[in-house]
């Protein structure tokens, strides 16, 4: 089980904004985090429609944190492009489980919090600390 490309690249570049910590262009974030330029806009428009990152137009244009770094953590990242974590598809809400008394499900949820959890217990503030 691995996170998706997509996601990887998004935790790439907002990291790259935290230490960059000003507005940059689109070209220079995807030179910088190795992601193509087009794939780099997919995930910045997602990035910004989901409030981690703000777009300003322009020749004094590119992008920054909406927020300061140390309220934005791995999870609302990775969510932002992957949705909700879950471990299995059937914790979603839309899922029709047709197994009797599955014990599965609660074992499931259980792990999912913890991952939740513990990728809420790191921010980027923290995570370019370590650098």
């Amino acid at each position: 089980m691995h996170m998706t490309l997509e996601a990887d690249y998004a935790v790439r570049i907002v990291e790259f904004l935290t230490v960059t910590g000003k507005r940059t262009d689109a070209r220079t974030v995807s030179e910088k985090t190795g992601v193509t330029l087009r794939f780099a806009l997919k995930i910045l428009r997602t990035l910004v429609s989901e409030g981690i990152v703000r777009s300003f137009q322009g020749s004094k244009g590119g992008y920054e944190l909406a927020k300061p770094p140390e309220e934005i953590t791995l999870r609302c990242v990775i969510e932002a492009v992957e949705g909700p974590y879950m471990l299995s598809r059937c914790q979603d809400d839309g899922y029709n489980c047709t197994r009797a008394n599955c014990c599965l499900h609660a074992i499931y949820e259980e792990i999912s919090a913890e991952v939740r959890e513990k990728l809420d217990s790191y921010n980027f503030a923290s995570i370019v600390a370590q650098k």
